[in-house]
């Protein structure tokens, strides 16, 4: 899938911009154009990701209304990967060599991204905000052309474990994770938080993405009688285990993460009766939760759906995820300057200090420097109460 987005975007503080000067302008940089790269999963087993590229695009659809950056327009390039490292290889490659974006905006996928950073930092082109908390993102040393988004995975795992052990008497905690970056980063926080109770894991058992069904493992996990259960599982394999939970008349209290926890289609697809009191976290706010309905970045986002993505759920926090992304984006491009390099926006990207972003949860901001590119340090817990998430509970730092 091939998604050309061009607009123009307004600057929140630039009253006045200087007229583009002759230089040797950057890749992707004309006198009237930006152009940005984005691989997506469009199709495969996580294609219901796919809502969070489409949302960032819808936002840029919407900015396309209202000006410039200097009088150019931003074209993004969105190529489908389907979830698949190799093919994640070859549409960035497409991206950089044959497109010549000036920078890779939002990929999609710990597995897809980790396999195109070497590449992307070799090439000194920009990774920006990569749908993920897995740690590498935040190894500036490393790879210095790489910036996250997410709360890294593993403190996630640090925030359940803290979270059962203040909230479970005699827990017994049975793990699904999936076997990638993503699962075993959640699952080593667990554990580490845990500590001398580490214990307390009954059992813990990995799964394939290109598992069919995850009801062998859930049946396996079902022997420990546990009364915890960790779902780390990407969207389709969570409403599975949802529904083989309650097939097999277990009871546990069951823990999504937050990848994991769209009402649509998860908790949807697996049955809102059956997901009354499960867990989750969150650094955004869930458009399902009546509390926000009166702020105002819940009104504008509300009224950017209904013009610009009017086939995407209201009900899909992903859709507010991919919306505040994008924002970011936003303000990092007008900050490169009216020349920008892909020097500038890193430089820009690194001077983000407490960005309040459309969506996120109160207290929650972004900041970026040289030196930590983990935008997003705490979360909330969550828990559904068959309609809607509710909040529970104070923000929890993942450190």
């Amino acid at each position: 899938m091939l998604r050309r987005v061009s607009c123009f975007v307004v600057g929140a503080t630039l009253a006045l911009v200087a007229p583009v000067t002759a230089q040797e302008p950057a890749p992707g940089i004309t006198a009237t154009k930006i152009k940005l790269g984005n691989t997506a999963p469009y199709s495969g087993p996580a294609s219901s990701y796919a809502t969070i590229a489409k949302s960032a695009l819808a936002y840029f659809d919407m900015v396309n209304d209202k000006g410039g950056i200097n009088g150019r327009k931003i074209e993004v390039v969105s190529l489908d990967d389907g979830y698949s490292p190799p093919k994640a290889v070859e549409q960035t490659r497409k991206l950089v060599e044959s497109e010549e974006v000036f920078a890779i905006f939002m990929p999609l996928g710990s597995a897809t991204s980790a396999a195109t950073q070497t590449y992307l930092n070799q090439k000194k082109v920009p990774q920006i905000f990569v749908t993920s908390g897995a740690d590498r993102w935040n190894q500036p040393e490393k790879s210095p052309w790489s910036i996250g988004w997410n709360v890294e995975y593993s403190g996630e795992g640090r925030i359940y474990a803290r979270y059962i052990l203040d909230n479970v008497k005699d827990p017994k905690i049975a793990v699904l994770y999936q076997n990638d970056e993503f699962g075993k980063a959640v699952l080593a926080g667990l554990k580490e938080a845990l500590g001398e109770r580490v214990g307390a894991i009954a059992d813990a058992v990995s799964y394939e993405v290109s598992d069919p069904t995850i009801d062998s493992p859930i049946a396996r996990l079902r022997t420990t009688n546990a009364n915890v259960f960790l779902s780390l599982t990407t969207p389709k394999f969570a409403a599975q285990s949802i529904r083989a939970i309650d097939n097999l008349g277990w009871k546990p209290l069951i823990i999504l993460p937050s990848v994991s926890n769209s009402i649509d289609p998860v908790l949807t697809s697996a049955g809102l009766e059956k997901s009354i009191g499960i867990l989750s976290s969150s650094y955004s706010k869930q458009p399902s939760d009546p509390q926000w309905r009166d702020s105002a970045d819940f009104k504008a986002w509300s009224a950017f759906m209904d013009k610009y993505y009017p086939t995407g759920s209201k009900t899909d926090w992903l859709n507010a995820y991919g919306y505040g992304m994008a924002y970011a984006m936003h303000q990092a491009l007008e900050k490169a300057g009216a020349n920008p390099t892909r020097e500038s926006l890193m430089d820009a990207l690194h001077n983000i200090r407490n960005m309040e972003i459309p969506m996120l949860l109160p207290g929650i901001t972004i900041s970026i420097s040289k030196t930590d590119h983990g935008p997003i340090k705490s979360m909330q817990m969550l828990r559904f109460n068959g309609t809607a998430w509710e909040t529970t509970g104070p923000l929890l730092s993942a450190k």
